[in-house]
């Protein structure tokens, strides 16, 4: 059947919120997500990713299956769907699952009363992942419920306030009743509160909660029943501008389609092709969709298996299995059991729903968890073509690597057969990746292996290994030459060489990666021969060795689980009046409405008339000479309409802060991969960036390209000034020490990834050059400023608005002004307003994130762990402009000191000036990287010195009334209550003696733990940059209105502003309203950052209801019975200004580095954390069991805010310091650009138990209420994970008896935790099989045995 003869383009038919959509123009490269979004104006719906990794466009979609009369419900990425997909099917979205209008659902508001928001970005995507659940589920368990939500990612939040929510509608108790002694950790007081302090573990009251009630939600569409039912499924035709969808109704069509267009992809859930179409340029003409054809969806049950139509989606094939494991004997389900494992962690919830099997298995991708362990397990490919069927072993398509070509292009794959298990087989299937869920596998591997009947002589045995090369790889060779031999550990040791012989990794599979994956391999086989002789143990204990006891942790993988948590914070007094919000618990005060989808983020806005959309053109270059710009093909694309270069800026292009420019657009030349040259403007975002790849830009490369810091050291290649820091007598100190240790630490870079993408719309109001700019920003008065200097206007012309941002932690200050500078201009040029909204690879290319350190040190220590001395150096990657990162040198130098008294110090920062995207400010601003090279010298002189970290963290902190190394004074006692608490409340000595007694009786699992001590300057160091206005309107209706200076981005900036002004004017907070930020309201406002939006814009909100209050007081003296109305009314007739601003002219800070002392912070915060982790010495996984902290926050305005920053911060640093990587390219690319490359911690990743405490009784002088900007403080506590994990390989190592020095560089990665767990299999990778491995410890076995034990 060719294209002529399918019918014309068919009228799409699908519901949407209960409303019927017709669609007569449905466009197969329109995903659902921009069909939501632009044409039904429905922006719940978040793009996050666009490639389903993310989960911020999660929706639910519903389908009647007409053979079961049942209809399904399940969750999916909007942003992978083509709508052309959807014919026939029920989607729900955020918007039809309740709203403010209407009536908020109970999902919705459990996630905001909980304080499940912070930013909001990514709430309306986890309220589908829970509802989408719920309606499967009325009372899930709590392990579905973190399967549910595994496939959604927050930044914000740490996801335990998530998880609170979560547990509301869970059927079993989560409570931690069922310890030893039998008692709830909240009913422990003894353990955990001093009994004199008032204090409270409730952040919300459960009572409030609307029950769940099923019998309220929306009804599928009877029409879509009827017409599952009734209809005659026929051919759907669907043709695009460029692309034509044909979805066949039968299997016959199928194969005459797929004879007529055998390069056509066949597509059912998108999660393999979308992708490549989207980011990799692949573009089909014709899409044919196979999803509708009863025989690619059969499940049948055989005499030897069961058959799966290869259209049936993973979440179908999972449950299938789940059932038949419940159903059938073992003996007869080990295959399925192993493909029932590797299915729980593949994608999220989302990608399993409407991925298909057959399309895993045609797409022989070398990160398919699957097809080793389909292939291994003996599966079949039952194939079509035109009158010809034919039944292949799915091993066949992998015999001879990436160019088998045994499925003619033609054939299609219908069904796939998976076999039962025999007796006497042995069936397992194993993975290592980043992140535990949701990540493609770095390794992975599907092991099968058949006895003779009764013996342990092989039969049959079957390899198979992914993410080795570029497929899935058999190690054929080796199987056939262990046929016939006995399993033991002769056996072992002849496979493990004979795989390493077989499988060549080439230095192309991600570079170091490969000792790496080398070691995995052979780590899985041993896995699966422990597994297998077990088994045989079991079966004949007498005949075959047990395996020892402290081997047997080596079968078990981590789990997740629902997370325990516990809050401690100190209550309000009892005589504080009840209207007073401050010190409580409050909501943020768009919980609801991110919750329902109705919060508004730039992308949100409507289109304005005219509106143009912006596309840039990034630089391929690091270093080059720009010879040409070719925009001919570009702009003869659909709807273009210009090209936007450094030609078109009116005024400024190149904004001169220090003596090097940041730059608009490149003119004459490029400086870093990702620089934006040009751009586009179209009237669709698709055509804008359909155009964009069609610009050629011509280079002439420039040397020397510079991308390390190593190189930039050779180079000289630095932005001045150095800062150097010095107290004490550091080389006569030197001398006098028992002990000098020297090192060096490399800490790589960390991503903001802020959920909403860098965004801007300018709206060119027509007239005298005005021009409003809405801007996701934390410094609306930069992007005012910029954009008027790059126009050429006076600031008074350009009007920046801020309702909120969707993240931003220091990312979206002079980057998102350089963006909304080359929006303007276009706009400029164009006359019609310009939406900009970077995609989520091209945010990661071109702005820069957290700078990469590496750190030089030298320590001189006494023998009883007193540091006398320390010289260290750190080099900063700044990238290719100086940004703020000499002043990131410059706190990191001010707080290198951490919690430590240094007698004699000298510190350099040296900020290297190299060709990458230029690195910016980002949560902690230098201190994250500063503090963890400290700790790390602290551990190593505890290392050296025999003494234990802690004792030598005591021996050195501050302790009293003390003075910094730049001279500040510093009152240290709530940093030693802080960490005294923290070891009290998280039992350290008993939990490290009982770590001590695991590890032990455990040789492949080792547990670490550690305590990390925090102190934290707060302040900007500037008294300008710490200013604040503020504008409060009281109007007749007695109602308020509150600006201020400072920007909403997921911290409750404007709900603890909101709590003040409550205070100040003693009304509720119902009667005060808070518009937007915006520079027509409040000039000039300094950045939201550094942890100062509520102490600066605190203080000058209470100035104006100050002022306010001062004028209505004669009236209230007058009338004191009288109402708040009353007054104002009154206040009114009597010509009172009811409108005031209020004022705080900053902190008075000040640092003179030409003398190397100043007081730079206005005050001090102290913490202390508590991390203990386990980790799998075979693979290098680790998973954080329990983080205690105590903070010391002084009084806290809104403890539900302050602990949700805490712990959102805690986690952010998890992901710096053990998985977050960026890696380039040689030519200074960045790889890892999305979520599928690039692992921010997930809801597997939060500790099991996580409790955080406010330290009581504290109290501020210096800030409003007495409290602390708490925002990036907790940042740093997430090292303490960090040194847990370094304990861990501590003992490993120390039980190895491997006595040699091993650095460990952040991020902490499961591959350098492998590496650091040395054993055999590390060492035949490094001897490269030179070596012997043995299993039981024989006395004439010279080399170190499975037991990893030299004898």
């Amino acid at each position: 059947m060719s294209l002529a003869g399918a019918a014309g383009a068919e009228e799409l038919i699908f519901y949407v919120n209960g409303r019927k959509v017709i669609e007569k123009n449905a466009d197969p490269e329109q995903m659902l997500l921009s069909y939501l979004r632009k044409r039904l104006h429905l922006t719940g719906t978040k793009y996050g990713c666009g490639g389903g990794g993310c989960g911020a466009c999660t929706v639910m979609l519903s389908v009647y299956e007409p053979a079961s009369k049942k209809i399904r419900h399940y969750s999916a990425n909007a942003c992978l769907l083509p709508i052309c997909s959807l014919y026939g099917v029920a989607v729900t979205t955020v918007e039809g699952v309740g709203s403010t209008e209407t009536r908020v659902h109970p999902v919705q508001e459990r996630l905001a009363k909980c304080h499940g928001s912070q930013c909001g970005f990514c709430t309306p995507g986890m309220v589908m992942s829970i509802y989408a659940l719920l309606r499967n589920h009325p009372e899930p368990t709590s392990e579905q419920m973190m399967a549910s939500l595994a496939g959604n990612l927050c930044r914000c939040t740490g996801y335990r306030p998530i998880l609170d929510a979560c547990k509301t509608f869970c059927k079993e108790s989560t409570c931690c009743q069922g310890k030893a002694n039998g008692k709830c950790c909240l009913d422990q007081e003894d353990d955990i509160f001093d009994k004199e302090e008032k204090v409270s573990t409730r952040l919300f009251s459960a009572d409030e909660f609307q029950p769940l009630d099923p019998t309220q939600e929306l009804i599928f569409p009877p029409e879509l029943m009827r017409m599952a039912e009734n209809q005659p499924k026929r051919t759907l035709v669907f043709h695009g501008e460029r692309m034509t969808w044909i979805s066949p109704a039968s299997l016959e069509e199928l194969l005459d389609l797929k004879a007529a267009h055998p390069k056509a992809p066949l597509v059912v859930g998108n999660t393999s092709v979308g992708p490549e179409m989207k980011f990799k340029g692949v573009f089909h003409p014709v899409v044919i969709s196979p999803a509708r054809i009863p025989d690619l969806n059969v499940v049948q049950y055989t005499d030897d298996g069961i058959t799966l139509g290869a259209a049936c989606s993973l979440s179908v094939v999972k449950d299938i299995l789940t059932s038949a494991i419940s159903e059938f004997p073992e003996e007869k389900t080990k295959v399925f059991c192993a493909v029932v494992k590797q299915l729980t962690t593949l994608g999220g919830e989302q990608i399993r729903n409407v991925a298909s099997i057959g399309g895993n298995i045609i797409s022989r991708k070398s990160t398919s968890d699957l097809n080793p362990v389909l292939a291994a397990s003996n599966c079949l490919l039952n194939l079509a073509s035109r009158g010809r069927r034919r039944q292949i072993p799915l091993s066949d398509i992998f015999a001879d690597g990436v160019g088998n070509n045994t499925i003619t292009p033609e054939e299609i794959l219908v069904s796939v057969h998976i076999p039962y298990s025999r007796k006497g087989e042995h069936v397992s299937a194993f993975r290592q990746a980043p992140r535990r869920e949701n990540a493609l596998p770095i390794s992975c591997a599907g092991m099968r292996v058949l006895f003779e009947e009764g013996t342990d002589i092989i039969k049959d045995f079957s390899i198979f290994y992914g993410g080795a090369v570029s497929t899935t790889t058999w190690a054929k060779q080796t199987c056939q030459t262990l046929v016939g031999r006995h399993w033991n550990e002769q056996l072992l040791d002849e496979a493990c060489r004979l795989v390493l012989k077989e499988i060549a990794l080439s230095d192309s599979a991600s570079g170091k990666k490969i000792d790496y994956k080398r070691t995995l391999m052979v780590s899985f086989f041993y896995r699966f021969f422990l597994e297998v002789l077990q088994s045989l143990q079991i079966m004949d204990p007498s005949h075959y060795p047990g395996i020892p006891m402290e081997y047997r942790s080596a079968l078990q993988d981590f789990k997740t689980k629902m997370p325990q948590s516990i809050q401690i914070f100190q209550d309000t007094e009892p005589s504080q009046s009840p209207q007073d919000p401050v010190g409580r618990p409050i909501m943020h005060q768009s919980g609801i409405k991110h919750a329902t989808g109705e919060a508004v983020y730039i992308d949100d806005l409507p289109s304005v008339d005219g509106e143009l959309f912006m596309a840039v053109v990034t630089s391929s270059k690091a270093h080059a000479k720009i010879v040409s710009i070719d925009s001919s093909e570009a702009l003869e694309g659909p709807g273009v309409f210009g090209i936007v270069t450094a030609d078109d800026v009116p005024a400024t292009n190149e904004f001169y802060y220090t003596y090097e420019p940041e730059i608009v657009f490149a003119r004459n030349k490029v400086i870093c991969v990702g620089q934006i040259v040009c751009a586009v403007l179209a009237d669709s975002d698709v055509h804008a960036r359909q155009a964009a790849a069609k610009v050629k830009i011509e280079y002439e490369v420039l040397e020397p390209v510079i991308l390390t810091i190593e190189e930039a050291i050779k180079h000289n290649s630095f932005f001045e000034p150095k800062r150097k820091l010095e107290q004490g007598n550091v080389d006569q100190a030197f001398d006098t020490v028992d002990n000098i240790i020297e090192g060096e630490l490399r800490i790589g870079g960390q991503e903001h990834f802020y959920m909403e993408t860098q965004s801007v719309l300018a709206v060119p109001r027509g007239e005298d050059k005005e021009m409003d700019m809405y801007v996701s920003t934390q410094h609306p008065t930069t992007i005012q400023e910029m954009v008027a200097a790059s126009l050429g206007v006076p600031a008074n012309r350009i009007m920046c608005h801020v309702r909120r941002v969707g993240g931003a932690f220091g990312g979206k200050i002079l980057r998102a002004g350089l963006l909304a500078s080359a929006a303007a201009v276009a706009a400029n040029k164009s006359k019609r307003a310009v939406r900009l909204i970077l995609s989520r690879g091209d945010d990661m290319l071109i702005t820069g994130g957290r700078h990469p350190f590496l750190a030089k040190y030298k320590v001189g220590f006494m023998n009883d762990g007193r540091i006398r001395a320390v010289d260290t150096k750190y080099y900063i990657n700044g990238g290719c402009t100086p940004n703020e990162s000499v002043e990131v040198g410059e706190v990191a130098l001010l707080k290198m000191d951490n919690a430590y008294k240094i007698p004699n110090l000298r510190c350099w920062a040296c900020v290297c000036k190299t060709n990458l995207p230029s690195n910016t400010a980002f949560r902690g601003f230098g201190f994250p990287q500063a503090g963890l090279v400290t700790e790390t010298w602290i551990t190593e002189v505890a290392e050296k010195a025999g003494l234990s970290p802690e004792k030598v963290r005591e021996i050195n902190m501050y302790k009293g009334n003390e003075q910094t190394h730049f001279k500040q004074q510093l009152d240290a006692e709530n940093l030693i209550r802080c960490w005294n608490e923290c070891m009290e409340k998280s039992a350290y000595y008993s939990r490290k003696a009982a770590i001590s007694e695991f590890n032990k009786q455990n040789y492949w699992k080792k547990k670490g733990i550690a305590i990390v001590p925090l102190k934290f300057p707060f302040g900007i160091g500037t008294r300008y940059l710490s200013q604040a206005a503020a504008l409060v309107h009281i109007y007749t209706d007695g109602s308020v209105l509150l600006t201020h200076g400072g920007v909403e981005m997921g911290q409750g900036v404007h709900t603890k502003m909101i709590q003040v002004a409550s205070r100040e004017l003693n009304i509720p907070m119902s009667r005060i309203h808070f518009c937007e930020t915006s520079t027509t309201t409040v000039p000039n406002a300094c950045a939201s950052a550094g942890s100062a939006g509520t102490d600066v814009n605190g203080m000058a909100v209470k100035d104006a209801c100050q002022t306010l209050l001062k004028r209505l007081q004669p009236i209230m003296n007058k009338n004191p019975k009288g109402t708040w109305n009353d007054w104002v009314k009154e206040a009114f007739e009597q010509s009172v200004n009811l409108s005031a601003t209020g004022y705080f002219r900053g902190y008075n800070e000040n640092m003179d580095w030409e003398k190397g002392e100043g007081k730079p912070f206005s005050y001090f915060l102290y913490g202390a954390a508590c991390s203990e982790v386990e980790i799998n010495c075979l693979t290098g996984d680790h998973k954080n069991l329990r983080t205690d902290i105590v903070m010391d926050v002084g009084c806290s305005i809104n403890p539900a805010v302050d602990i949700g920053q805490i712990e959102g911060a805690c986690v952010q640093g998890i992901g710096l310091y053990t998985m977050e990587e960026l890696k380039y390219s040689p030519e200074g690319a960045l790889c890892t650009r999305g979520p599928d490359q690039y692992k921010i911690p997930a809801v597997c990743d939060i500790p099991e138990q996580f409790s955080v405490s406010l330290l009581s009784s504290s109290q501020n002088p210096y800030a409003i209420y007495a409290s602390k900007g708490i925002g990036e403080a907790g940042f740093f506590l997430g090292c303490s994970v960090f040194f847990a994990l370094r304990d861990a390989l501590t003992r490993v190592r120390n039980e190895r008896g491997l006595k040699k020095p091993f650095a460990l560089n952040s991020p902490l990665t499961a591959e350098q935790i492998r590496a650091g767990c040395a054993d055999d299999f590390t060492e035949m990778i490094t001897n490269d099989a030179s070596s012997c491995i043995c299993v039981n410890d024989k006395p004439e076995c010279t080399r170190p045995g499975w037991t990893g034990r030299k004898n």
